[in-house]
């Protein structure tokens, strides 16, 4: 991790779980993190614990889902600390609703999450890591749903929404190869973790309390893995699950 010390990183996502886990242990190697995520008061919470470590955090407030923020937050970064050389696309959610008769807010609000704010947070910083020359990194969270379709009622796209990840991943994998571009892209997918996802979803919540599930720091020690390889190698995807979940 020695070659990212002192760069910079982006995480969405970081309010808790999984985002704070990854901010967290990237800070600890000595990589500046920036933090979007939506509560404000957590990102000012996670700055104060994280303060005096090797690195340092730095929170915005934004929405990955609205193009201004994501604009704004990569402006703010760029101006304030330098260009990025990491991008961890950890922001998700869920809906509690069904496919036959759920609300079209609710799909919408997956997707622009999911979905569309993964491919604008990734398209501004290759953008940058292109105009400054950086063989940056690219992790996209996505989930063990990204592979199959697991039996959870009212999960409505959510499942979609990861299928949408892991091709994305791959996508664009093909077109920085075509490109000849450095940067990496790499996917991470999570069985069941104990996060505040689960509140979302009462079979989701089941399922987690059923068995021993992940941890948070679970996902992030995969994340420093990958930061970790050697320039030759790209990970392309890693799924991960608790040693007691059957599915």
């Amino acid at each position: 991790m020695e070659k990212w010390e002192g760069k910079v990183a982006i995480v969405t996502g970081t309010s808790s779980g999984i985002g704070r886990a990854i901010a967290t242990q990237l800070v600890e190697a000595g990589v500046d993190v920036v933090g979007i995520a939506r509560r404000e008061d957590r990102g000012r919470e996670l700055e104060s614990v994280l303060a005096g470590k090797k690195g340092r955090y730095y929170h915005i407030t934004g929405d990955v889902s609205k193009e201004e923020d994501v604009l704004k937050s990569f402006g703010w970064v760029t101006e304030n600390l330098g260009p990025v050389h990491i991008l961890v696309n950890n922001a998700g959610i869920t809906r509690e609703s069904s496919l036959y008769d759920g609300e079209t807010s609710m799909w919408r609000e997956v997707f622009d999450t999911n979905v569309m704010g993964l491919c604008m947070m990734t398209r501004e910083a290759i953008k940058v890591m292109r105009a400054n020359d950086i063989a940056g990194q690219i992790v996209h969270i996505g989930s063990l749903g990204s592979h199959i379709v697991l039996p959870i009622k009212n999960s409505n796209v959510y499942f979609g929404s990861k299928f949408a990840v892991k091709a994305l991943a791959e996508t664009l994998r093909q077109e920085l190869n075509t490109i000849g571009s450095q940067i990496k892209i790499s996917s991470i997918s999570p069985g069941v973790v104990h996060t505040e996802l689960c509140d979302y979803n009462q079979d989701f919540k089941n399922i987690t309390q059923s068995m021993d599930p992940l941890k948070s720091e679970d996902i992030a020690d995969m994340v420093l893995f990958v930061l970790s390889r050697p320039p030759h190698v790209q990970i392309q995807d890693i799924l991960v699950r608790p040693i007691t979940q059957p599915i």
